[in-house]
């Protein structure tokens, strides 16, 4: 079961969320394992912010952490504040080695779709103090490559991302977008490595 909070009560240097496994899991990676890497799914919105932590690498994906960042009451500017120090709360626990994160699309209803992308803004400027490289993936992109279809409804993708994770329980959506568009960023970069090596031996 993930954990939904408000970055007021979170506390820095703890976890975040169990990540639907059942136990919480530490901020630091498993010195045990070499060769890892570290991705930071975000899903922006004005209200709730989905975020989604994991590591892949020697032949393992595992869910670290994952949850949304929400931001209460009717003053925007004030909202964009709970998302900027809710994600940057988030970086400076997990320390991820890059970040994937949702395009935004522009929509019929333009005053959403300004809204949308500044609380985009406000979460992508959160990840300026840790200098990673930021990845960006169109929803229809991340449902197929999660999914298989670019038309998969929101409970679809909450199903395969549990399955695909091995997750116990149910996520919630703005979470299970979160780890979507991590897991959409490790395929693609699987795929590329898989084809660096093809054409190597070519």
């Amino acid at each position: 079961m993930s954990h939904s909070r408000a970055w007021r009560s979170y506390k820095p240097g703890a976890p975040v969320a169990a990540a639907a496994t059942g136990a919480p899991v530490a901020a630091g990676r498993d010195p045990g394992v070499r060769g890892t890497r570290r991705v930071l799914g975000l899903d922006p919105g004005s209200r709730a912010t989905g975020y989604g932590v994991i590591d892949f690498g020697a032949g393992t994906t595992q869910c670290i952490a994952s949850g949304t960042i929400r931001a209460a009451g009717t003053d925007f500017a004030a909202r964009l504040r709970d998302i900027y120090a809710g994600v940057a709360a988030v970086m400076d626990t997990y320390r991820p080695d890059e970040i994937s994160i949702e395009r935004v699309f522009v929509s019929r209803n333009v005053s959403s779709a300004l809204k949308l992308g500044q609380a985009r803004g406000a979460a992508l400027a959160a990840t300026f103090a840790h200098p990673v490289p930021v990845f960006e993936y169109a929803a229809r992109e991340v449902k197929l490559s999660v999914v298989g279809t670019g038309a998969a409804e929101k409970v679809q993708v909450q199903k395969m991302v549990t399955v695909l994770l091995g997750l116990r329980g149910r996520l919630a959506a703005d979470a299970a977008d979160a780890l979507a568009i991590a897991l959409c960023h490790i395929h693609g970069d699987t795929a590329r490595a898989l084809a660096a090596r093809a054409g190597r031996r070519a």
